[in-house]
């Protein structure tokens, strides 16, 4: 079984892509199942260009076939941030509801209606040798919630209201948020090169 790293400490999210993709003979690590404790340095000023420096860095560090994703929340009433400074936001040392809360504090005076915002996800895949040997993007639009609601899914999760179900992404199922999410979008878009790759076919 070929062994596929998801550059991420965030079990979370490796259990997301194994739902997403339960067809593959894949065996998923997470960097905490092979003992990798220092994270890239994301300098990049796009969600690529993060993307591609963490899937070529632990590649070449683990010697492993690397996927790695750099995913963030773009607020139109802020003027897109937070983006790729979303893991970030508010500063070190907080968690997610404090992140959510600091959001939500900052939109306190900006009306439902223009509360626009979108989910954004890139993926890279990568060869230990340093190929960049696919890559995807996929995005979920919505509004940011005037309070947070739902206890599935994490991040930022409970204050992204989708209109389309009336709901909170934190409050639908796995298998409806994977068909919808930023993640699951860019996930079935890399599948098939994922496949081709697993198989050993070029292109």
């Amino acid at each position: 079984m070929t062994k596929l790293l998801v550059a991420t400490h965030n079990k979370g999210k490796v259990a997301e892509f194994t739902d997403m993709l339960q067809d593959l003979e894949i065996e998923w690590l997470s960097l905490d199942d092979v003992g990798v404790t220092e994270d890239v340095e994301e300098t990049g000023l796009t969600f690529r260009e993060n993307g591609v420096l963490k899937a070529r860095t632990y590649a070449a560090e683990t010697g492993l076939l690397t996927l790695a994703d750099d995913s963030g929340l773009e607020v139109d009433a802020l003027d897109g941030a937070p983006g790729v400074y979303t893991a970030r936001y508010g500063g070190t040392g907080l968690t997610a509801v404090q992140r959510y809360q600091k959001l939500l504090n900052d939109l306190k005076q900006v009306p439902a209606p223009q509360r626009t915002a979108r989910f954004r996800c890139v993926i890279v895949l990568a060869a230990p040798d340093g190929a960049l040997l696919g890559e995807s993007e996929g995005v979920c639009e919505g509004r940011i919630a005037l309070a947070p609601t739902g206890d599935n899914g994490f991040g930022y999760d409970p204050i992204f209201y989708l209109p389309q179900f009336d709901q909170t992404m934190a409050q639908l199922a796995a298998a409806q948020k994977h068909q919808i999410s930023h993640r699951g979008r860019a996930m079935q878009a890399i599948a098939p090169r994922l496949r081709a790759v697993l198989q050993g076919r070029p292109g």
